[in-house]
């Protein structure tokens, strides 16, 4: 991206954890079925058997990220600073409180002017699942853009909402949450997105709430063009779906930029990313079960 443009993206970097914490944390893994009592730091022993990253591993993410040359990445499943700058040694951070292993973040390449917000902890639902992560680039400039990076709850990616299963009525209870972000954001007449693992596939299509007004479809509820400012953009939406490697099977995104109603207007034509894996990386390294979407904007002038 130019000095006139703003690439972003969001990547999952699945348990993304630094050496010699990690290490720690492999020696009092917790194993299946197990409760971690009154620990805030652990790790499932299936993670501590199967993610343990080399220095070939970190390079070859760190690969993936030169690749990306994203200016501001938002990042899940990342312990914090010392984790990510394994994969962006020239970028700064802003990651969420969450004292568990697993946070919100983003990745912002020195020299661009930002601010971290407090954690969006309402996200949580009471620290059950994860907060959001606000992030404001070019603060109090004519540029201004708000950033919101999520790692909603996972198990129901494409069920509608008003499904029983537990995963959906978590899923379903963040969701308005989430709207109430995007509605104040849109309520200043701001520029915002959010970005991150949404763990559900928005092409899912239908009304927003059943006869009976229970919530439904996820894009339907938060896509409602109120108040004005409102309406989204999903970059995804129409690109054809591409796994990260050849080894993967899925058929459909579930990390998301989304972006508010004023800034898709500045949306660069044909600047859809989605980073995919080399494939002798693939096969060999530790890398992610996901990796990197992303979107250019021009910048407000």
């Amino acid at each position: 991206a130019s000095s006139a443009t703003l690439r972003m993206a969001t990547w999952n970097l699945e348990w993304l954890i630094a050496p010699r914490e990690f290490r720690e944390l492999a020696a009092t893994c917790l194993p299946r079925n197990a409760s971690p009592g009154n620990r805030d730091r652990y790790i499932p022993c299936n993670v501590a058997d199967e993610l343990q990253r080399s220095e070939a591993d970190f390079r070859a993410l760190r690969k993936v990220a030169a690749d990306l040359d994203a200016d501001v990445i938002a990042l899940q499943e990342v312990d914090g600073p010392v984790a990510a700058r394994k994969v962006f040694p020239k970028h700064e951070f802003c990651f969420t409180k969450r004292p568990g292993v697993q946070n919100n973040g983003f990745a912002i390449r020195r020299g661009i002017p930002f601010r971290c917000e407090a954690d969006v902890e309402s996200l949580s639902l009471g620290g059950r699942v994860r907060s959001g992560a606000h992030l404001v680039l070019y603060p109090d400039d004519r540029r201004e853009v708000h950033l919101l990076s999520v790692h909603l709850k996972a198990g129901c990616p494409r069920r509608p909402l008003d499904d029983p299963r537990r995963d959906c009525e978590t899923l379903a209870k963040q969701v308005p949450l989430l709207e109430a972000w995007i509605d104040e954001q849109a309520g200043a007449d701001r520029n915002f997105a959010l970005l991150g693992d949404f763990n559900h596939d928005f092409s899912i299509r239908g009304p927003a709430r059943t006869d009976e007004g229970k919530l439904r479809n996820f894009w339907a509820e938060i896509d409602d063009g109120e108040p004005a400012g409102a309406r989204l953009v999903n970059v995804s939406s129409g690109e054809r779906f591409v796994n990260c490697s050849a080894g993967q099977n899925y058929g459909s995104y579930i990390d998301h930029v989304v972006l508010g109603e004023k800034l898709a207007a500045l949306r660069v034509p044909g600047s859809f990313i989605r980073t995919t894996f080399n494939e002798g990386d693939a096969l060999k390294r530790k890398l992610s079960d996901h990796c990197p979407v992303g979107i250019e904007v021009a910048l407000p002038r």
